[in-house]
């Protein structure tokens, strides 16, 4: 193959065979590699479709996956890391967010038609982050090789073939069938799609490196591209979620504190529960089958991105009744975002943000009613806490974001959790908590991240003897950890090959 010249050699995309192939992993491991090593680099996504999202500093709403590789690349996120993003709302709908603002809902079909116009959007992001930042590394999405979407795709090869930039492809070994599913991807390519693929990676290998020489080879000969690297299955390895659920416990899972998580249709956002399944004396567990349910210490209602419909869903699929269960033998219930909304008297969406316009009934536990508006409150927030369950004389720090549709009327100052302030310094209380002390809320994303308040939320809810768990530090850890296992199969002389960047001798 005769080696092409980039127009923008310093951007460096991952695409993969499939979804959930290591795309948005590796990303982040290639930030940290290179950022622990000097380099000025930033991720970016041209068009994500996820439930999982985060607020930028200047006030936008992204992928969640973005956030947590800007986090790798010791960045801030910003809306230029990821100019589109999908959040499902139907089988067949999303609401559509270009540049951190929402521009409406959209049917799938509608959507593919509207995608063209959106392209210069996602470039003019690409350029703004090369402006602030020499090297990006691109995230695709799903697979280049699905043919229904190519014409107007946006998320892979449409947007390496504009912005003309080299591509590798990951695939992951563990799910099976790795030459078909690379050799398949690339025959699926165009010539010129072709010619910008630098290197395949394959992901997630276990056992004798020595029986897939061979197979190596085999397909770097049938395709005229070089493996990069075969990243080996790194065990214990946890990096937030892109979209799907994860399930492991970082112990036994027989820790004698119970928590259980209902997963709704649209249940959102559920890495804020990343740093529970994490704690060495929680046993945390998401059901979406009520009739599963067998009891716990305390259940978390998430968030939502169809919180009408949720509501109903959690009321005839026999969880509400297992809430109510749950209170009177002594349980604890907390709601975040939309599980907050829910734990109120009602939900008015006369406007149809959501869905059919109308009036839900809440689950009556908090004096609280919520009113769905079109501009959504996206803030990153910060504060102390205000209810005596955080203790009478220490004021505990609270940091977050926020990102919902509703305004919610009937917080006081006997009930409110937090006083928070905003970006733009404007003062005013968040949560509520009802006068039987076993029913809280919160708008506030991230919550559980802090140690202290963590312990205090655990103790209030029934782990009398909580300990404090550094979750932040945790996942610099991980980042580490991530970065080396991927630097030890693919080195940085790779990387800054690949990138066209001079690589930098001491290590930061």
């Amino acid at each position: 193959m005769t080696e092409k010249v980039f127009k923008h050699p310093h951007t460096l995309m991952v695409q993969g065979t499939t979804s959930d192939a290591g795309k948005s992993v590796l990303v982040a491991a290639i930030c940290r590699i290179l950022a622990r090593k000097g380099h000025s680099v930033a991720p970016f996504k041209p068009q994500n479709m996820a439930l999982n999202s985060a607020v930028t500093e200047d006030g936008g709403e992204i992928g969640r996956a973005q956030a947590v590789q800007a986090e790798a690349a010791f960045l801030k996120p910003h809306v230029d890391m990821n100019p589109v993003l999908l959040k499902p709302n139907s089988d067949l709908g999303a609401q559509v967010i270009v540049a951190g603002k929402a521009i409406g809902n959209m049917q799938a079909s509608t959507y593919h038609e509207h995608k063209p116009s959106l392209l210069n959007e996602v470039l003019a992001s690409h350029q703004r982050l090369h402006q602030a930042y020499p090297l990006v590394i691109v995230e695709g999405a799903g697979s280049p090789a699905e043919i229904n979407l190519r014409d107007r795709d946006i998320a892979n090869m449409g947007f390496a073939e504009v912005a003309d930039c080299p591509v590798i492809i990951i695939a992951d070994i563990d799910r099976g069938g790795v030459f078909a599913h690379l050799v398949g991807t690339y025959e699926l390519l165009s010539k010129s799609e072709q010619q910008r693929v630098v290197g395949f990676v394959i992901n997630r290998f276990r056992g004798d490196i020595n029986l897939l020489t061979s197979g190596l080879q085999w397909l770097e000969q049938r395709c005229n591209v070089p493996v990069l690297g075969v990243i080996p299955y790194i065990m214990d390895l946890y990096i937030e979620a892109e979209d799907a659920i994860d399930q492991r416990q970082i112990g036994t899972g027989n820790q004698g504190f119970k928590v259980v998580v209902p997963v709704y249709p649209r249940a959102s956002n559920h890495t804020d529960f990343d740093v529970l399944r994490l704690h060495a004396q929680v046993d945390l567990s998401y059901q979406r089958d009520a009739s599963q349910f067998n009891g716990a210490d305390l259940i978390i209602l998430p968030g939502t991105k169809n919180v009408r419909d949720d509501l109903e869903w959690l009321k005839s699929s026999g969880w509400a009744d297992h809430i109510q269960r749950h209170l009177r033998f002594g349980g604890k219930v907390i709601g975040i975002c939309g599980g907050y909304q829910m734990l109120g008297q009602s939900i008015d969406d006369p406007d149809a943000i959501e869905a059919a316009a109308g009036c839900s009934q809440g689950l009556g536990l908090l004096p609280i009613t919520t009113h769905l508006q079109s501009d959504k409150v996206l803030r990153n927030v910060s504060g102390t806490t205000q209810h005596k369950i955080f203790g009478e004389d220490n004021a505990l720090t609270v940091e977050g974001y926020e990102i919902h549709a509703g305004i919610t009327e009937g917080i006081c100052e006997d009930t409110a959790l937090f006083e928070l302030v905003n970006e733009a310094g404007q003062v005013f209380l968040d949560g509520c908590i009802n006068a039987e002390n076993n029913v809280l809320g919160s708008y506030v994303h991230g919550l559980f991240d802090q140690p202290l308040l963590l312990q205090h939320l655990l103790h209030w809810a029934g782990l009398k003897d909580a300990e404090t768990f550094d979750y932040p530090a945790f996942r610099q850890q991980q980042f580490e950890k991530l970065a080396d296992a991927v630097e030890a199969s693919i080195s940085y002389a790779t990387w800054c090959r690949l990138l066209s960047v001079e690589a930098k001798v001491l290590k930061l």
